[in-house]
């Protein structure tokens, strides 16, 4: 399916190079934002208070949610689970307070505004599961990257693996990098988003790298960049159309999702847009500097020894 198609290939190639400084450039501060002022973790990660209260009704999470930040508490997440009766509260819990106290206090000032809640329980979550969660996070990572490699590498060629792996790891650090600049909390969702752009962008790379290799056989007499530059301009239809629709539905969760997708939709609207700037001018354009060739991807045909070996 497209939507249109263009008859002339763009010459993407030629202006690699400036691209790729600039995501140097952005790679780099995102870096820097990093080391220089750390990610906002959640309580996930960093401990804190875990409340879970049950309502008689359909409880109203934004009243909910105007009380807690009433007594203090800005950025933290107020959801319901299981049914819209029952919600959580996850607090971060303040020097000179015991958990016991501040679920005390925070739990007189919901009955004040509604009588008939009850409180399920109130604990306080160590910062040893956030290192446990932190850990089995990054783990988590880097199985998806050696995934990704071994796939590639197999798939098409020891080149293509190393571009697509150098342009997803462009993304996810880009992310952290934002998360890190405007110090928005970086919770399990938005977790699950950074590993959920490493697949997404892998998918970019591999249709733009399948074209590639398709391109060589057709195109026999064209050079390496022509072959890329033809790929890519082949494809932008359909770049257009899937993650057009695909960005429309994430950007409805981050307008209209709540608090609670908050986090998980502005990684994947960051990671869709760096995906596709990625796959296109450091994916492929990494590729073409790491000297992909038809011969890496088509073997040659061996001709037919065509004498019968008779004895003259």
């Amino acid at each position: 399916m497209e939507l249109f198609r263009i008859k002339k290939d763009i010459p993407f190639m030629r202006h690699a190079l400036i691209f790729n400084v600039i995501s140097a450039l952005t790679f780099v501060a995102a870096v820097f934002f990093l080391f220089h002022k750390g990610l906002n973790y959640s309580i996930e990660f960093t401990g804190g208070t875990l409340m879970e209260l049950s309502y008689p009704q359909a409880a109203n999470v934004e009243d909910i949610r105007k009380t807690v930040v009433g007594l203090g508490y800005n950025d933290s997440p107020v959801q319901t689970f299981g049914k819209p009766t029952d919600v959580v509260i996850r607090l971060p819990l303040p020097k000179g307070m015991t958990a016991s106290q501040q679920s005390d206090k925070v739990f007189a000032a919901l009955k004040a505004q509604s009588p008939e809640v009850k409180m399920q329980r109130a604990e306080l979550v160590g910062a040893q599961v956030g290192d446990e969660l932190f850990h089995d996070g990054l783990r988590a990572l880097a199985m998806v990257i050696i995934g990704v490699v071994i796939y590639l590498a197999i798939r098409f060629e020891w080149k293509f693996a190393v571009a697509a792996i150098v342009a997803n790891l462009h993304d996810v650090v880009i992310i952290l990098g934002f998360f890190a600049f405007f110090q928005w909390e970086f919770s399990l969702s938005v977790l699950a988003g950074v590993l959920a752009v490493l697949g997404y962008s892998v998918n970019e790379s591999v249709v733009i790298f399948d074209r590639i290799r398709e391109n060589f056989r057709k195109q026999r007499k064209s050079t390496v960049t022509e072959v890329i530059d033809s790929a890519i301009t082949s494809t932008i239809s359909r770049t257009i159309i899937t993650h057009g629709c695909t960005q429309m539905m994430v950007l409805s969760m981050l307008l209209i999702g709540g608090p609670t997708l908050h986090g998980f939709a502005t990684a994947l609207t960051i990671g869709i847009l760096f995906g596709i700037y990625s796959s296109v001018f450091v994916a492929a354009a990494i590729a073409m500097w790491l000297g992909v060739k038809r011969e890496d991807l088509i073997k040659p045909v061996k001709e037919k020894d065509t004498t019968d070996g008779a004895v003259v």
